[in-house]
């Protein structure tokens, strides 16, 4: 049996050290055999956004997780034609592995926000547990939200991870401000955005 298995889905540009306490703190709290990260090529609600080439992502999520056995990068959402909606990606996932069980990880924020999101019923029966860090200003309300799609408030287990202020976009910006990122981002990250290039 493949147990249950954790899904991680982001641009991860660049995956930064907030990424991984998120994915480490929901595999311990969820009891998760593996986190897939699933590196996603063009994320449907932002389709005029530039992004590194999804090869160099891929390579530098690969940096970040390195060392733990837990972790394991998807290409679910590389090797296919977009749009890549996160039921779609679920679907595929549980196709090519039928014996495992699976827990989306996500925010309060992206919790309250899934009535919006593409076919959030069958997104809700494709998942087995929602796994919800908990962010203080974003409480959502199960009620209301298991009125709008009946199930999820079932499968929803909050977890707690430390809140580290670190968002992507900002370290870009550093980047091409010639600021430091070294500790807010692993080593071998640092490097490859260095060794490229990148965000100047």
């Amino acid at each position: 049996m493949a147990g249950l298995i954790g899904v991680f889905g982001g641009t991860f540009d660049p995956p930064h050290l907030g990424h991984l306490i998120l994915a480490e703190s929901g595999r311990q709290a969820l009891g998760l055999d593996k986190v897939q990260w699933v590196v996603t090529a063009q994320p449907p609600h932002k389709p005029n956004e530039n992004r590194t080439p999804v090869e160099l992502r891929l390579e530098m999520v690969a940096a970040a997780i390195q060392g733990n056995e837990a972790f394991e990068i998807s290409r679910v959402d590389v090797d296919r034609p977009p749009p890549h909606y996160a039921v779609d990606t679920l679907r595929l996932l549980a196709a090519a592995r039928p014996d495992a069980s699976f827990a989306y990880l996500l925010g309060e924020d992206s919790l309250r926000d899934l009535p919006v999101w593409h076919r959030p019923q069958q997104l809700v029966q494709a998942c087995d547990v929602f796994g919800v860090m908990e962010r203080s200003g974003a409480e959502p309300d199960l009620a209301d939200l298991e009125k709008v799609l009946p199930g999820l408030s079932a499968r929803v287990r909050f977890f707690r991870a430390p809140i580290i202020d670190i968002a992507s976009r900002d370290l870009r910006r550093r980047v091409l401000a010639g600021e430091s990122i070294r500790y807010l981002v692993p080593e071998g990250v640092e490097q490859i955005i260095r060794r490229d290039g990148l965000y100047r």
